[in-house]
């Protein structure tokens, strides 16, 4: 499959590749992260990001992780079960020389079901109307993937009723049209 060079583009906005564009796979319900939901969600997490491992579920454009990579993250591992997505983050990732993304095709749930390695920061951004958040939320905290503490994005459209463990506090929420974002902190072991 082709990219579309021109209308296929998203811009990391800060960091060591502030500016740069990047393709995304050409995939039908795809929809990067806009950038002013991006520039609100990296102030939020400015204090933490440096030096951290990150997980991007549902990784997509890549633009949660990249960002992340490019704003001083450790580690940052994609995962996506689409081919063509993995083969383009890939690329992207070459472009960049971006050494601490590693990028794994597979499906996010069955990939939750391996051995957990806990990650410091989680961004959660799956698509729409696949009822997907409930499941990915309850192995996150109960297969061990999330350090104590640990902060989790999670991106889903507007007025989606989550309900959330016990130990997961909403740090942060807002809206942009259709689109509910919030960062919730895991405080600690249950």
């Amino acid at each position: 499959m082709r990219l579309n060079r021109t209308a296929n583009q998203l811009r990391i906005i800060a960091g060591v590749w502030r500016g740069r564009r990047l393709a995304f796979a050409p995939v039908p319900g795809l929809r990067p992260t806009a950038d002013r939901i991006r520039e609100t969600l990296f102030n939020w997490l400015s204090p933490v990001i440096s030096g951290t491992r990150c997980l991007d579920l549902y990784a997509g454009s890549g633009a949660l992780g990249f960002e992340a990579a490019s704003r001083g993250a450790a580690e940052v591992i994609m995962v996506d079960n689409n081919s063509v997505v993995a083969r383009t983050l890939r690329e992207q990732r070459e472009l960049l020389g971006a050494d601490r993304v590693k990028i794994i095709e597979a499906d996010v749930g069955n990939w939750l079901q391996g051995a957990p390695e806990p990650f410091d920061i989680v961004f959660l951004d799956p698509p729409f109307h696949a009822n997907l958040l409930p499941g990915c939320i309850r192995q996150l905290e109960e297969k061990g993937w999330l350090a104590a503490p640990a902060w989790v994005y999670i991106e889903a459209e507007r007025r989606l009723g989550l309900e959330l463990p016990d130990c997961w506090d909403v740090y942060r929420d807002k809206h942009a049209g259709q689109v509910d974002y919030r960062v919730v902190r895991r405080t600690a072991d249950i």
